[in-house]
């Protein structure tokens, strides 16, 4: 299983660039999950009122809601100590790819975590390219291009296939 890391500040284009790479590896044939980092403290992905949050409420430290299409978990568990091991045994043997999209302080010294870093400006930039490794690209609203980093710059609005074809390559050019 790969693991790779779309990191980077707020509104810098994290999400986008992991739309893409979703789309794309998915039409190259990868089983895909993604795993979202929410920062939020008293974040919940269940609605007040609801069945399940009822069942939460009551004590449940684990409740599903089964639908027709779907099944979402939800575990209350303190996530304050996680490592990335931890998210990624949710995926384990179901998918070939997992993306992470934030989760910045766990991945950033992770040698087996690849790393595409979202940046708004040359000074993130630099300081991402002494930061994370290894490092696959740049993207985001800003261009790398003149800066002459360790990995390129990917505009993945007018060129998305480069992004994903750099992952591609770096996945089939791993020993299995």
């Amino acid at each position: 299983m790969h693991i790779i890391a779309v990191v980077g500040g707020k509104r810098s284009g994290k999400t986008t660039a992991v739309e893409m790479l979703v789309k794309g590896l998915v039409k190259h044939g990868y089983r895909v999950a993604t795993a979202k980092h929410v920062s939020q403290k008293d974040f919940t992905i269940d609605t007040e009122g609801k069945d399940t949050w009822r069942h939460t409420k009551a004590g449940a430290s684990i409740t599903s809601s089964v639908a027709s299409q779907e099944i979402a978990t939800i575990r209350k568990v303190d996530t304050s100590t996680y490592k990335i091991n931890d998210i990624i045994e949710n995926f384990k043997n179901e998918v070939d790819i997992i993306i992470l999209e934030g989760f910045r302080k766990l991945v950033e010294h992770e040698n087996s975590i690849t790393k595409i870093v979202a940046v708004k400006n040359a000074k993130e930039a630099l300081e991402a390219s002494n930061q994370f490794k290894p490092l696959l690209a740049f993207v985001g609203p800003f261009s790398t291009k003149d800066l002459n980093l360790p990995a390129p710059y990917v505009d993945v609005f007018t060129n998305p296939e480069k992004l994903i074809r750099i992952v591609v390559d770096t996945i089939e050019s791993v020993p299995k």
